[in-house]
């Protein structure tokens, strides 16, 4: 049995979310205790806990643990499962917890699970504290694929906090004869930059003036850019701010969400000082995609490497994670050159993972 302390490192939902996956991958037994330890509310909440029960259904796990509040969750996982799947995060608890989380905490085990999967999830698709819709399809996808996994996503209905109602639309393939290493080592030059600014039943100047304040910010740098205004049909109010850029490295995504009282130019503000930060860090990857690239790194056959902007908790945190699970005989899988806030490199030693036998 793997046992792991959820208050450790950042002390939040990823260091379920992870072993969650390396379980279902693993077969390995899993008990984490002081589950979300390091956060305000801590125990699960009901976008993990939709995580968790989602994983029972693909594994035929044995759980014990799984309610809202718990803080200590046992998982005794079977086989993954592919096949057709729809999820409800608010199905136990009024809730717009986010899509995107649980879509990666299955993500994984999906990926080698033997046959596709078509999965409908319900919930919040731009909320905080997780990585939006767009982020999830425009950087981490893409940047899976060029590893060999096959995945899509597609947003059917914008989702909100704190109503959400929102819907996205997945398909998994199995992966075929296991992933490729990756290696993004250069320092990220933009190529091409494309936002939207998206507002959801507020007055139409509010989209506007977030469009305008982003093209403002960027020209200060002398970018240019693609803005699109959107009009986004959701259950309650809500807005956007989305950048992507592109350059021979790959995709980075930022974006940052409206909220009562902030005036349409500070999220500009925020999705801009975002980008800029991330482009003056000086790494191929942007902070979140370090972190959620990991996993399939290790997995992957041979040796990956990348340069980050930002050597995150979240990201050292992860690490543990993977390394409580295969950790090799030759030493640790993971050699992170660079501290705790400022730019990194990160090589990866890939196990090779093709199934579990």
């Amino acid at each position: 049995m793997i046992k792991l302390d959820g208050s450790r490192g950042e002390g939040g939902g990823q260091i379920l979310r992870s072993s969650l996956a390396l379980a279902a991958l693993t077969g390995e037994k899993l008990l984490v205790t002081g589950v979300r330890a390091g956060r305000p509310n801590p125990g699960l909440r009901a976008q993990h806990l939709a995580a968790v029960k989602a994983m029972q259904r693909i594994c035929g796990a044995k759980v014990r643990g799984a309610t809202v509040g718990s803080s200590e969750l046992l998982f005794e996982p079977g086989p993954a499962r592919g096949g057709d799947y729809t999820l409800d995060v608010a199905a136990e608890a009024r809730s717009a917890g986010s899509t995107s989380l649980v879509f990666q905490a299955l993500l994984p085990a999906l990926s080698f699970a033997g046959e596709p999967s078509h999965l409908v999830i319900r919930g919040g698709t731009h909320v905080a504290w997780s990585p939006p819709y767009h982020h999830l399809a425009d950087a981490f996808l893409p940047a899976l694929g060029r590893m060999g996994l096959r995945a899509t996503l597609g947003l059917r209905r914008w989702g909100w906090y704190p109503v959400g109602q929102g819907e996205v639309e997945a398909s998994v393939e199995p992966v075929e004869g296991g992933l490729s290493p990756l290696v993004l080592e250069g320092r990220f030059e933009p190529q091409d930059i494309r936002a939207l600014s998206v507002s959801s039943r507020l007055p139409a100047h509010i989209a506007e003036r977030q469009r305008n304040q982003l093209i403002k910010r960027l020209a200060e740098r002398g970018l240019s850019a693609t803005v699109d205004v959107l009009e986004a049909e959701a259950a309650s109010p809500g807005s956007l701010v989305y950048l992507k850029a592109t350059s021979g490295e790959g995709v980075v995504a930022v974006s940052a969400l409206g909220e009562r009282g902030k005036p349409a130019e500070v999220v500009a503000d925020e999705a801009a000082g975002k980008f800029f930060e991330f482009l003056d860090g000086g790494g191929a990857v942007e902070e979140h995609l370090a972190d959620q690239l990991v996993l399939y790194l290790a997995l992957a056959g041979g040796e990956s490497s990348f340069t980050t902007s930002r050597v995150s908790r979240h990201l050292l945190t992860n690490i543990w994670v993977i390394e409580s699970f295969l950790s090799a005989p030759f030493g640790p899988l993971f050699e992170v050159e660079g501290e705790l806030g400022t730019f990194g490199r990160i090589k990866v030693r890939g196990v090779g993972f093709a199934g579990r036998h």
